[in-house]
């Protein structure tokens, strides 16, 4: 049985995290899936998704590869292709140099989250980690404030189970500057805790960051 856009709850709809946490917080099988848009009754959008991430992985697919997969029209296809195109012509390339964890302020060398400090809003990233605390990726989890039903373990885990981390850290920041942390983010942290100790991908820290610096909720420790 195919599963049709309308039964993926709003929240987690593709074009919707695009507009709420930015494309960079997707998955690539959703990326893909937000510019499809829907499937067909033989083919739900995800799994037209899931195939052609498959193709990704090996080259940019052809015209006819892509028309190939069930689903795919001739329109889609060309979209897909114009898409592809766009990103070779503009995409930079990346330092693939693997980046190591060893301590609470390693977190601040990161980009996206030294940048984290002037931000207006709240902003919730987890950073999954290898088996030698090297970083996989970060994932922008919310934008907003940060409460328990935003800040959940499922959706702070998904992308670590998905990309096999073995461990993550948590990052969010203070726009009003204050480095304390609320009970509420005392209560996020040891909920993580607990749901990383039984999923075996352990929450290494949970770190607060502002224009005034930062603050680890697991206090100055080695990781």
């Amino acid at each position: 049985m195919t599963k049709q856009m309308r039964d993926i709850e709003e929240f987690n709809r593709p074009r919707e995290k695009i507009m709420r946490l930015g494309a960079s917080a997707l998955r690539d099988e959703e990326l893909v899936a937000a510019i499809v848009g829907k499937g067909t009754k033989e083919n739900d959008v995800f799994s037209i998704a899931t195939e052609v991430v498959a193709l990704l992985k090996t080259e940019i697919p052809t015209f006819r590869e892509l028309t190939m997969i069930r689903g795919v029209g001739e329109g889609k296809a060309a979209v897909l292709l114009a898409c592809f195109e766009l990103a070779r012509r503009f995409g930079k390339k990346e330092d693939i140099s693997p980046f190591c964890i060893t301590c609470s302020e390693d977190i601040l060398k990161l980009h996206e989250i030294d940048s984290m400090r002037h931000n207006r809003q709240e902003h919730f990233f987890v950073i999954t980690l290898n088996g030698a605390h090297e970083v996989i990726h970060s994932h922008l989890i919310s934008k907003g404030t940060v409460n328990q039903s935003l800040v959940h373990p499922r959706e702070v885990f998904a992308e670590a189970i998905a990309e096999r981390a073995a461990a993550i850290i948590c990052v969010h920041n203070h726009p009003s500057g204050n480095l304390t942390p609320s009970k509420e983010d005392e209560e996020i942290t040891r909920r993580l805790e607990e749901a990383g100790m039984l999923l075996g991908i352990p929450l290494l820290d949970h770190i607060i960051i502002s224009k005034n610096g930062f603050q680890s909720l697991y206090s100055h420790r080695s990781i």
